[in-house]
């Protein structure tokens, strides 16, 4: 990530030459600047009548929670079952459409070895960071689990695989106690590069953490199996994949698909682990603390002047703490609120039990969230990406006739952009509450036979949500530096 030069010229000149000086910040902080590959910085701060929005989000998610609460369970439990068949769609190219993703995988590595080192004309960080990170999983939120078969792992592993004699199952077992503790170790690892790293963009530093990561999934998957640590270990995949439970498309065993309601596979899941539950939560406070550490609170909360930010380097420590500081804060309020909605309800379930379905009512406002904070990035950096795609190697190339496209940055700036885009975000992050209430509805009905036991349950979540949607519409309404 490009930051601002740190220090400057020892102003010794009068109020003179501090009054240049002064001019002269203004008018560069008024300049247009590029838009980092790294994902979610923003441009702009938005000069609307943020409250109403606060107000009215919350009350949309409260009013969703006296509806539901309202309704018969029968009405509620059809409209989730609707189905409308499509087609029948076979995986047989599956390990062709792996390679050839393992092949442009592996091109990017090398573009980041030996193409530019402007994180905005390598493709790298720029595929990575917003076509990847962000793009894909707004794919896999809408139409279903493409990851499994863009993957760069899938198909190189069953070539390996039968080369080696082996089979699905791996070398060894994967241990049934371990969960998805790896994943979590992973995702949090992947975060704090993303977030806390001084360097995230760097092609070279990116591309020696993306093969090595790949290096190490690939000698996992021959020993435990690919469906095995594909399911349990590779953050990635998880994540994609419950990501993809929200989405209207599904497919069933025999490969047909179907379209269904937003979140229907949602209900359909098991309860998760420990281990999954610790990744969901981690997926939503890591993005959600991407939003924090830049705004002007958290900043002069350690003594950092927002509009002198010293760079990534000097935020290691208070970034590190945040990100996990963030994950433990959201974690104890889930729990606590699952927990007191329990007693309210009267339940006999333990509290892992109740927590293992609820904390599924968690991917709408992760996807949210997701889509919410990386929408300008998706809107400015795929513009890059698709010109470095045409020019992998900074050669001169146009492979896709896209390497001298014109980018549209303005699509983010100006007044009229901010109110838009403000509105398509806050109106993301709030139907992202009110159908994570819709989903955590669902489960509650699983757990209590009784309509009102079930709403009680639901009564202390309710209000949790109710302060994420708020906290939410705050993060994008607010200040940032850096």
């Amino acid at each position: 990530m490009a930051g601002r030069p740190e220090g400057g010229v020892k102003d010794r000149c009068g109020e003179g030459c501090r009054l240049l000086k002064t001019s002269f910040i203004c008018l560069s902080a008024s300049l247009p600047t590029p838009a980092f590959a790294h994902a979610s910085d923003r441009g702009h701060v938005l000069l609307l009548p943020t409250g109403y929005y606060l107000v009215g989000g919350a009350f949309a998610v409260a009013v969703s929670f006296l509806v539901l609460a309202l309704l018969p369970v029968d009405w509620l439990d059809r409209f989730w079952r609707r189905r409308l068949p499509l087609f029948t769609f076979g995986d047989s190219v599956r390990t062709a459409v792996s390679l050839i993703s393992f092949a442009g995988f592996a091109l990017l590595i090398a573009a980041g070895f030996s193409g530019s080192r402007d994180p905005l004309s390598n493709p790298l960080p720029l595929v990575i960071w917003t076509l990847l990170w962000a793009g894909v999983a707004l794919l896999q939120g809408v139409f279903g689990d493409l990851w499994s078969w863009l993957n760069p792992w899938y198909g190189p592993w069953r070539l390996v695989s039968r080369l080696l004699g082996g089979d699905d199952e791996g070398r060894w077992q994967y241990p049934r106690w371990l969960g998805y503790w790896s994943a979590v170790i992973l995702f949090f690892a992947f975060a704090w590069f993303e977030l806390i790293d001084p360097a995230p963009d760097d092609p070279v530093r990116l591309a020696s953490a993306a093969g090595l990561y790949w290096l190490l999934t690939f000698l996992a998957m021959l020993v435990f199996g690919y469906r095995a640590w594909s399911r349990s270990g590779e953050f990635l995949t998880v994540f994609f994949s419950m990501v993809a439970r929200f989405a209207i498309v599904e497919r069933d065993e025999n490969g047909r698909l179907g379209l269904c309601w937003p979140g229907a596979k949602l209900l359909a899941a098991e309860p998760l682990p420990t281990s999954g539950i610790a990744f969901l939560l981690l997926a939503l406070s890591s993005v959600s603390f991407d939003g924090l550490s830049k705004t002007f609170f958290w900043l002069g909360l350690f003594g950092i002047n927002p509009l002198e930010f010293p760079g990534r380097t000097a935020v290691i420590g208070s970034g590190t703490f945040g990100l996990v500081l963030t994950f433990v804060l959201l974690a104890a309020v889930f729990l606590l609120a699952v927990r007191l909605g329990q007693r309210l309800a009267g339940s006999d379930h333990t509290l892992g039990q109740a927590a293992g379905l609820l904390v599924w009512s968690i991917v709408p406002i992760a996807l949210a969230y997701h889509v919410a904070h990386y929408l300008t990035a998706l809107l400015v950096d795929g513009q890059y990406a698709l010109a470095a795609l045409s020019d992998p190697f900074a050669l001169g190339w146009n492979l896709f006739g896209t390497a001298d496209m014109q980018i549209e940055a303005g699509i983010v700036a100006g007044a009229d952009s901010a109110w838009w885009l403000w509105n398509v975000q806050a109106g993301t992050i709030i139907s992202g509450h009110v159908l994570a209430v819709l989903v955590a509805h669902g489960f509650a009905w699983r757990l209590h036979l009784q309509p009102s036991r079930a709403a009680l349950s639901q009564f202390p979540l309710t209000l949790l949500m109710i302060a994420y949607t708020v906290f939410g519409l705050w993060l994008l309404a607010t200040p940032t530096a850096g």
